[in-house]
């Protein structure tokens, strides 16, 4: 099998340049790099349509492009955003609007919770 870097495809944690919270996890090809670097917005490569995604095409719901890294061992990048608009995931809360984050359950051992609002768990807000 395959690595998704041997492949050309390498994945991409998207977080909000702003507050640090983790958006989304897309994947990249070069095509989708050199478009993200033009743009300056995020694109990224849909593995199951096989094609780019310029994420808020559709939505609305575009990502201005802050910085891009890439890790120690060159495999996998972090896309810094400032999102446009107020959400970021494809679904939909209760009342219809888009999600700020597509990580908005955790799991438990009972199964799914909604994750509710307030600071991550390691956030020191004593300072």
């Amino acid at each position: 099998m395959q690595s998704a870097a041997e492949s050309g495809i390498v994945p991409a944690v998207v977080q909000n340049a702003e507050t640090g919270e983790v958006l989304i996890l897309a994947y990249v090809n070069e095509e989708a790099l050199n478009q993200s670097l033009e743009k300056q917005i995020a694109v990224f490569y849909s593995t199951s349509r096989k094609e780019l995604w310029i994420k808020g095409a559709t939505s609305g719901d575009y990502l201005d492009l802050v910085e891009i890294r890439i890790n120690c061992e060159q495999n996998s990048l972090l896309y810094l955003v400032k999102p446009r608009a107020g959400g970021v995931c494809h679904t939909r809360d209760s009342e219809g609007h888009t999600r700020k984050s597509c990580y908005y359950r955790k799991l438990t051992e009972t199964g799914l919770s909604p994750v509710t609002s307030g600071p991550l768990p390691w956030h020191d807000n004593s300072k």
